[in-house]
């Protein structure tokens, strides 16, 4: 009997990507989306509930349009958006908050529905979405070899195993990572096992309220930063790595998903760029053909993560700071390389890629959107400047 093509393609690499993506997800950034509950004034219950649907959310379209498209297509939380809602949700009730969840899911749809998304990143040059891509990623690379400073022993070990990972067995180069990271950790006593604990949190359903002050105050501007700063570095994401899937129904997909997870505290399904970068380099697997698999993978992890809601944030948490950021740096030195090979090969282009390279990596905010949205902006008026006019 001729097995399934999913299995066919699955593979220990793809499996550890997978995990590795999920743990970044989490460690990096599940405090800021229990800040944004706690701004909107959620229990604790509702908190574990909320990261339970997230999980969920994430899980189910991750796998299922990785699976469907064939492409390492991978879903995340918006960080910005989480981060927006942690600073604005104070003044608004619980039930405001969720309206604006729906209200901004339901522009989602919007804009997936209409193409208008898909229309707009068109017009960006490869070499600016893999400039902004590169400038995303640095600060993880940067932070791997910093945590260098107070944590020699476990981040050097950790540099060493990827080092000879990469010699020697290239495709399982991270989880190489990973073993050696344990393994000193636990020698060193940092795995704070004591802090793990073990619960399932229901997500509770919110009536929604709308009002026009949370909507203009909070539900615009979280569409335009999950958008701009999420789903836009996603999609440059998935196009420097070589993959072109149908934006529309991917905005659709992932917007229609936070409108219907909205009223558990599903705040946003967006398309991922850091972690999605972890499951597209060649640590994946060899063959760009069967990485969508990684993506698959992360999936599963999610719906597990999704299952013990707030219970998986205290996993993470017994794992030291430094290992965490090692393992994700490492895990994307190749795409870093690549993205930036990628963004200034063409000497035509490379003034442009270069703004766009480092207002992204600046880290700026303005206007309360993030700094790769602006990278792209500033790429594009650069190179509508720099570039001479065609004369008939």
């Amino acid at each position: 009997m001729r097995q399934p093509f999913f299995v066919r393609d699955l593979s220990v690499s793809a499996t550890v990507a997978g995990f590795v993506a999920v743990l970044v997800s989490y460690a990096s950034s599940a405090v800021i989306v229990f800040q944004a509950a706690e701004a909107a004034g959620a229990s604790p219950a509702q908190i574990g509930g909320w990261l339970s649907t997230l999980g969920l959310g994430m899980g189910v379209t991750s796998l299922g349009l990785s699976l469907y498209y064939r492409v390492p297509v991978l879903t995340a939380w918006s960080t910005p958006g989480a981060a927006l809602l942690a600073t604005s949700l104070g003044d608004y009730t619980l039930a405001e908050a969720i309206g604006v969840f729906l209200f901004s899911g339901a522009l989602m749809v919007l804009c997936g529905i209409t193409g208008i998304f898909a229309r707009l990143m068109e017009r960006i040059p490869y070499a600016l979405a893999a400039a902004m891509l590169g400038g995303v990623l640095l600060r993880f690379g940067l932070e791997a070899f910093a945590s260098l400073e107070d944590n020699l022993t476990l981040v050097g070990a950790m540099c060493i195993a990827y080092l000879l990972g990469r010699r020697y067995c290239p495709r399982y180069a991270v989880l190489g990572v990973l073993l050696a990271g344990l393994a000193v950790a636990g020698l060193q006593g940092g795995i704070d096992t004591t802090r793990v604990t073990l619960a399932i949190d229901m997500p509770e359903p919110i009536a929604p309220r709308f009002t026009l002050s949370s909507l203009i105050g909070v539900g615009i501007p979280l569409f335009v930063v999950s958008m701009a700063s999420q789903n836009a570095p996603g999609v440059a994401t998935l196009r420097a790595a070589g993959y072109t899937p149908p934006l529309s129904p991917l905005i659709a997909c992932t917007g229609l998903a936070t409108l219907i997870l909205a009223p558990l505290g599903g705040f946003s399904i967006c398309l991922a760029a850091i972690t999605a970068a972890i499951c597209m380099g060649p640590e994946a697997h060899p063959d760009p053909e069967r990485r969508y698999m990684a993506a698959a993978c992360a999936g599963a992890f999610y719906l597990l993560a999704g299952v013990f809601g707030g219970s998986i944030g205290t996993l993470f948490a017994a794992l030291p700071g430094p290992l965490v950021l090692a393992i994700a740096g490492l895990a994307l030195l190749t795409t870093i390389g690549g993205s930036l090979h990628n963004a200034l090969h063409d000497a035509t282009q490379r003034d442009a890629a270069l703004v766009t390279f480092l207002i992204t990596a600046s880290g700026v905010t303005l206007l309360g959107v993030g700094a790769a949205f602006w990278g792209l902006v500033g790429g594009i008026l650069t190179r509508a400047l720099l570039t001479p006019a065609k004369r008939d």
